[in-house]
């Protein structure tokens, strides 16, 4: 064999990658991990520096949302390692494919070296579907596995070490044929018949999609399945635009917001068929426990994986494809008149009067002015906070992943750079980023980031110098003032500070204005919209 016949191990993992799609990488390079940004660069994947791992991290599945694609973090062996815990844990709850490349000092080293060594898969191992440390000899079988198991069932983070020496191990440059993907699966038997014994005989239908359906591409099935028997859709945050919210029977998004509750939960309980689509009850508030009752409600569960949560029971419990399952249900069962007191428009119709959209300023103004002055192929991202549970509700989405946030662990600071990655992935497309001034605060070095990839994002920044979510709550518990509070900071100078452009605005006029010069702008904006400390009160 000559030296062509081997490669890297290193290039065994990024050539694998290279072949699932990605071709971007991000991350916070040490000594550890050269070889492996190398391996990246060479096989095509362009390693993108950014200035912390977990908003690395973001920037990856910001990626993923617009390819497909796993998205890519690297990291250095120890601190770099850990500084990314946040942004798995995330990926692991949300269901997002992230393939983890952190560095580690090599095996026997280890032994008598303790500088910045510690047992990174012991720590990984919880919040991720797999914990691999490379070795030569099964290089390509271990990276054709990492991308299997992040991608394949219900999608999640895939952690791999990779020592020093074994990046540049040589291994055979040939590689075994990857696995063939699973075959999509649909109910049969006993079931399906009672499945769609049920379906013929429902006046009240009522699907609750989730973030499994999202990731299924299940669309198109759920629109038709809606629209064939005039059942109502409600989706988590994370489904939002699965079915275009301009649609009749789109009742939006919900999770977080007692006062959208107030008028689903009617609504569900009324039901004489609930379907959950590859509903995912992590991203719903304790509210949602049990919203619905199997012993006196048809309740089918379609789900990727088995129900082990118990935040709700079911009827029946189906672990298939949520669109496969739902052409096989309808499958000769003819559509019927639903809902014979119209109830689902009625609940649409005060969902909209619940979250009004007149105010002359204030946090739903601003979420207003946005949705109108930006187009609507713009893809936006929240962050955590009282704005993101007012955005999701008002925000309204035509497509799938047209808003982008942490809906299951609800993390801060997420938004700038979901928001870089879904840009960097679709350069053509106008993105907005929602975030609160604290969440704004932790990842703002990003800024540089954003100006080094001459990003034309926008970001808008809520101004009101607290926790507001935090402080409503401390307030509805009758607690003293203490931690919520911090001073009022200049963010739009921070955005021309780092090589953007940045705006104050405190009505509708300045804020449509900003928005349409950002949209001209060849670099990014900061738009600081200010508002008044307790703007959230009676809204979410």
């Amino acid at each position: 064999m000559t030296n062509s016949d081997f490669i890297r191990a290193a290039d065994a993992l990024a050539q694998r990658l290279y072949a699932a799609g990605c071709r971007h990488a991000f991350g916070m390079p040490g000594g550890e991990v050269l070889t492996l940004v190398d391996a990246l660069e060479a096989a095509g994947i362009t390693f993108v520096l950014a200035k912390h791992e977990n908003a690395a991290a973001f920037m990856a599945e910001g990626v993923y949302h617009r390819t497909g694609a796993p998205g890519i973090l690297v990291a250095t062996v120890g601190p770099g390692a850990l500084n990314g815990v946040n942004a798995v844990a995330n990926a692991h709850q949300d269901r997002v494919p992230l393939i983890v490349l952190a560095g580690a000092v090599d095996a026997d080293e280890a032994q008598t070296y303790t500088h910045q060594v510690l047992d990174q898969q012991a720590v990984f191992r919880p919040i991720t579907k797999a914990s691999f440390a490379l070795v030569p000899g099964a290089a390509h079988v271990i990276a054709d596995k990492a991308v299997a198991i992040a991608t394949e069932g219900r999608p999640g983070p895939v952690h791999i070490d990779v020592p020093i020496s074994v990046a540049d191990a040589q291994v055979p440059a040939a590689a075994p044929p990857a696995r063939a993907h699973a075959a999509r699966t649909a109910p049969a038997g006993d079931d399906l018949k009672t499945a769609r014994r049920w379906l013929a005989e429902a006046t009240r239908p009522l699907l609750v999609v989730g973030v499994d359906a999202m990731n299924e591409q299940s669309g198109d099935a759920l629109t038709a399945f809606a629209e064939k028997y005039g059942a109502p859709v409600v989706t988590t945050y994370k489904a939002k635009g699965l079915i275009s919210e301009d649609h009749p029977l789109a009742l939006g998004g919900a999770g977080l917001s007692p006062l959208a509750d107030r008028h689903l939960m009617p609504l569900v309980q009324a039901a004489d068929l609930i379907i959950c689509v590859g509903y995912d009850p992590i991203e719903m508030r304790t509210g949602w426990r049990d919203a619905w009752l199997p012993d006196r409600q048809r309740v089918i569960d379609i789900t990727a994986e088995p129900n082990h949560h118990y935040m709700h029971q079911s009827t029946l419990n189906i672990i298939a494809h949520s669109a496969a399952s739902l052409v096989a249900m309808s499958d000769g069962i003819s559509g019927q008149a639903t809902w014979p007191d119209d109830a689902p428009t009625k609940t649409k119709a005060a969902l909209s009067e619940a979250f009004p959209r007149t105010d002359n300023w204030g946090p739903a103004a601003i979420i207003d002015c946005c949705r109108e002055t930006l187009p609507p192929d713009t893809i936006a991202t929240a962050d955590s906070g009282a704005h993101r549970i007012l955005l999701s509700q008002m925000w309204q989405c035509y497509e799938p992943r047209g808003l982008l946030q942490s809906s299951a662990l609800c993390t801060m600071g997420c938004a700038v750079p979901l928001a870089m990655g879904a840009k960097l992935a679709a350069p053509d497309r106008p993105v907005v980023s929602f975030s609160g001034d604290a969440g704004f605060l932790m990842v703002a070095g990003e800024l540089a980031t954003a100006a080094e990839l001459g990003l034309r994002t926008v970001f808008v920044v809520f101004v009101d110098a607290s926790l507001s979510l935090i402080e409503l709550k401390q307030r509805s518990r009758q607690l003293r003032n203490a931690g919520v509070d911090f001073a009022t900071h200049d963010f739009a100078a921070m955005g021309r500070a780092f090589g953007g452009a940045g705006v104050d605005v405190r009505s509708r006029d300045d804020l449509s204005a900003a928005l349409q010069n950002a949209l001209s702008a060849d670099t990014f904006t900061v738009i600081a919209a200010h508002i008044e400390r307790g703007a959230y009160d009676g809204r979410i």
